[in-house]
């Protein structure tokens, strides 16, 4: 799945969230784009683990520092799924 396609995605999603109420792609963009950065501009999670931070997506999983480059540990939601846990 590319960029494009985990914007369209997610923003179909919103819509079922509860109201109703749909977010405009270009919202979406705005929101991956603070969170995980683009070509000119770092992200949050990027800035957070530079300065030793972890940052935890609840039972998605984490990233951290790991010898100079960014580590994704899968959190218990992400590992029971992939190994058909979970629906």
């Amino acid at each position: 799945m590319d960029k494009h396609q985990l914007i369209e995605k997610t923003a179909s999603r919103t819509g079922a969230a509860g109201d109703g109420e749909r977010l405009a792609p270009h919202e979406v963009e705005r929101v991956l784009d603070a969170l995980f950065g683009t070509v000119d501009h770092s992200g949050l999670i990027a800035e957070a683990v530079r300065a030793g931070e972890t940052v935890v997506l609840g039972s998605f999983g984490d990233f951290h520092g790991a010898d100079g480059t960014v580590a994704f540990r899968p959190g218990r939601a992400v590992a029971s799924y992939l190994q058909g846990d979970t629906g």
